[in-house]
């Protein structure tokens, strides 16, 4: 089954690297993305305007094959703005029908923005959506289609009433603005976005998500249940509120790691979605601690890029990547779309090669990189 799964994974990835050569510094949110994407869980996304939430939330969309469904909340939303009006035509047969083209309940990727603005109506309206992936209205009862749900706000609930709908999303992370030093960057990517504007670029069908969603209660999690007990344990004593629902939960985006990296069983270094799943700023550097202890001690073959922790780039795995693209560009058979996705990632692989603090390292990286990039122009 894994075997099978080889080239829609690879589909994944290379949509998830195109991302990452267009939103500089948002590595770990994307990577999150992708695995609440695979996991079927909800995604919640903290930061103050103008860091991208809602870009890196369309740009997933355009490189996702379905449909989408976006809404900004405000704290007048009512129920049918999301969910569509009573179909009028049915009404006057008495029965109560929602219209529901073009709204939530028909979308495969839902977003939606401050979400902390909804008031009751819609507090209960989504609770189940969240939940269940079931839209529920009157004697209407049907299953959703949606692969995945983001919400963004810039501010945590406040209000008890909807700390119920904030519990909903499994993993949180926090969107901010880009260290300084990034800057630059930021601003040579957004500008090529702007270049390149409907340019070719990788995508992936709704159905392959869903192939992929499948093949979650395939892999193994036997090896790694008392370690995640342990782990479980150790979050409740040191005050982190891990519901039993919660935890039953995240066993899926273990999962979901560990088919991300092709392994038909989950490792300890799976575990470091856990680092998200914070409830208040004051914990996550707690949650971290005791996350780190169990999955930088995991030294098996096969993590995912993510478990490391650390954004520092690693000179020898970038070397190892630009080979691979030269020798994919060098290929004859090479198509115009795969040429495309190798220039995105070169443009990625270029800013990382930057942030390399050994300038014996940056310049040994850097020759092959150049060379690839006087290919890529000459074409």
């Amino acid at each position: 089954m894994l075997t099978e799964s080889g080239p829609l994974v690879e589909k994944l990835n290379q949509v998830t690297r195109h991302l990452k050569t267009t939103f500089v510094g948002k590595d770990d949110i994307i990577d999150l993305m992708s695995l609440c994407l695979v996991g079927r869980e909800n995604l919640f996304l903290l930061g103050p305007p103008g860091t991208a939430k809602s870009a890196l939330v369309r740009a997933l969309a355009q490189r996702l094959e379905g449909k989408t469904f976006e809404y900004l909340l405000t704290r007048f939303t009512e129920p049918n703005e999301l969910f569509g009006p009573f179909d009028i035509r049915k009404l006057r047969e008495g029965d109560l029908v929602t219209n529901t083209e073009g709204m939530l309940p028909e979308a495969n990727l839902i977003f939606l923005d401050e979400l902390l603005n909804a008031n009751s109506a819609i507090l209960n309206s989504l609770l189940m959506v969240l939940n269940e992936r079931v839209f529920r209205r009157g004697r209407e009862t049907r299953a959703l289609p949606a692969l995945l749900m983001v919400a963004a706000s810039n501010h945590l609930p406040e209000d008890e009433a909807l700390q119920a709908l904030f519990d909903r999303f499994l993993v949180r992370v926090h969107c901010d603005y880009v260290a300084p030093d990034a800057l630059a960057d930021v601003l040579e990517a957004g500008w090529n976005l702007e270049q390149r504007g409907g340019a070719e670029a990788p995508t992936i069908t709704a159905a392959e998500v869903l192939q992929l969603q499948a093949l979650i209660p395939t892999i193994d999690l036997r090896p790694i249940r008392s370690q995640y007990v342990e782990l479980i344990s150790k979050l409740r004593l040191a005050g982190v509120a891990v519901s039993d629902r919660r935890a039953v939960k995240l066993q899926r985006l273990l999962a979901a790691s560990a088919l991300l990296c092709q392994r038909p069983t989950v490792i300890a270094s799976d575990m470091w979605v856990l680092r998200y799943i914070w409830d208040t700023d004051e914990q996550r550097e707690i949650i971290a601690g005791i996350v780190d202890a169990v999955v930088l001690a995991d030294e098996q073959p096969g993590q995912h890029p993510r478990a490391a922790g650390s954004e520092a780039p690693n000179a020898d795995a970038i070397l190892s990547e630009v080979q691979a693209l030269t020798a994919q560009w060098d290929q004859p058979e090479t198509s115009l779309a795969e040429r495309t996705v190798i220039k995105d990632q070169l443009r990625y692989l270029h800013g990382r090669t930057q942030w390399l603090p050994n300038e014996v390292q940056r310049s040994y990286v850097q020759e092959p990189l150049d060379a690839l990039w006087q290919k890529v122009l000459q074409a």
